[in-house]
């Protein structure tokens, strides 16, 4: 059991914000990537159609992991910055595209990807809708997948279970849904910063299915279009309102908002702090040297610091100020070490750690389980308590799910058992019960072993458990 912890010590309090490459390197480079339930990591490659996955070592390590290939997308549909989730079953859904087959469409197509039988599925767009495009989205605490149609003020829901959409209109959204990114909130509303009514901010509400005004952001975080007409049809154009930052709600309650260029002195993006507590924004500091984070990504990292890339550099807000730290082009995704990986190609060996508070807690497992068999575990902030990734607008890519990490006593060897079914989607659920099921790898080893959940890179405290 010593030697198992040993080596996952060694992995998550690796050197401090250090760039590691990884020893095999994606097979056609690395666009978008999930984090999936199994503890791979999937990634579109650069062919836009064909997906590759990263499983790591033995012992755990993503650096020393292998590249498998995964089924390609349906045929037809080869996206580009669409919008995207992990469902709380394990599948990953992608709508969309602001892009096709290398041409700007603002497309309607969508699919599915079944993890079990590697396979995707062509998703049908909600009823009316001709055109997604480049959209906000977000899974909902009670699973469904919203969605926002770029072009208007409408929204559809996802019901995962029946792979049906319901369309929400006239649900008092200030302006259309174009560049904005979604942020869930621990009461279950979901923020965002207007980009074409900026500096205004909404908070939509499923229970009425409306949005209200979260008021002025103080500093305006978008930076406006120089762009015209964008026809994506026959007398269609489409007009840009402009880029803006992705926001991050941070351990503490607040949310970290980041802008475009938007000091018209410096050139700078600012950045904004939403005080959830008392629902009010202040004025954050701007991007030193000229910076901004437009249409970039941003994790929150397991010591509560939110990293987030500017255009010449990466960036920890640590509540207090914006340090430079090394550069992290590409997308970012927080590993189960605690490391993210960057791009695809790197891990990213961040500073500190988290608050035992964060962490999540088991209050019922088995202690003994079978190869290939399902059992449920319940406990405490399986979600975490951030959806801890976001980006200007779409590319989403929340891991705010548990995965499940059993480590044998014997050997140190590490193995992931998939999750699905969570009994939430929601974060910062405190003290309330949650649970989540998991399937035992049909050939990981047996005996004595140590079983923790693990959400956003922060683990639970192990519990004994024995493999059959």
């Amino acid at each position: 059991m010593l030697a198992s912890f040993l080596v996952l010590l060694t992995i998550i309090n690796a050197p401090a914000q250090t760039i590691q490459p990884l020893v095999n390197q994606p097979p056609d480079g690395a666009g978008i990537g999930f984090l999936l339930t199994d503890g791979t990591v999937m990634y579109q490659g650069n062919a836009l159609s064909d997906w590759y996955k990263l499983t790591p070592d033995a012992t755990g390590s993503y650096v020393n992991g292998k590249w498998t290939r995964l089924a390609n997308l349906p045929s037809g549909y080869v996206p580009d910055a669409f919008a995207s989730a992990v469902l709380a079953d394990g599948r990953v859904v992608i709508v969309g595209g602001e892009y096709n087959n290398n041409n700007f469409a603002l497309t309607n197509l969508g699919a599915i990807y079944d993890p079990r039988a590697n396979t995707w599925t062509s998703l049908a767009p909600p009823t009316g809708w001709k055109y997604i495009g480049d959209s906000p989205s977000v899974v909902l605490p009670n699973g469904n997948f919203l969605v926002g149609n770029k072009l208007t003020q409408s929204m559809a829901i996802l019901n995962p279970k029946t792979l049906t959409w319901s369309v929400l209109a006239g649900t008092g959204k200030s302006d259309f849904n174009a560049e904005e990114g979604w942020t869930i909130l621990a009461d279950g509303s979901v923020l965002t910063m207007d980009v074409k009514h900026a500096p205004n901010s909404e908070r939509f509400v499923l229970s009425s299915r409306t949005w209200s005004s979260a008021g002025s952001t103080v500093v305006d975080l978008h930076s406006p279009s120089t762009l015209g007409c964008i026809k994506y049809g026959p007398g269609l154009c489409y007009y840009p309102p402009g880029e803006i930052g992705p926001a991050i709600l941070r351990p503490d309650g607040t949310v970290f908002a980041t802008g475009s260029n938007s000091n018209t002195s410096t050139g700078a993006g600012h950045t904004a702090i939403f005080d959830t507590a008392t629902a009010t924004w202040t004025a954050g500091p701007d991007f030193p040297n000229g910076d901004n984070a437009g249409d970039s990504f941003a994790v929150l990292l397991p010591s509560g610091n939110v990293l987030v890339e500017g255009g010449i550099q990466s960036y920890e807000w640590n509540g207090k100020k914006l340090n430079p730290v090394a550069a992290t082009p590409g997308s970012l995704i927080v590993l189960p070490t605690g490391q993210v990986l960057v791009g695809g190609s790197e891990v990213y060996n961040p500073a500190g750690t988290y608050q035992a508070s964060w962490a999540p807690t088991i209050t019922k497992s088995p202690s003994s389980v079978t190869r290939g068999a399902t059992y449920r575990i319940s406990g405490t902030q399986f979600n975490g308590l951030s959806q801890a990734a976001a980006f200007g607008d779409e590319f989403e890519t929340a891991t705010n799910y548990p995965l499940v990490r059993i480590t044998n006593h014997g050997t140190g060897h590490v193995f992931y058992a998939k999750t699905h079914n969570h009994s939430t989607m929601a974060v910062a659920t405190g003290s309330a019960i949650v649970s989540t099921s998991f399937d035992v790898p049909p050939k990981m080893e047996t005996g004595a072993s140590s079983l923790q959940v693990v959400t956003n890179g922060i683990p639970s405290l192990p519990v004994s458990i024995t493999v059959n």
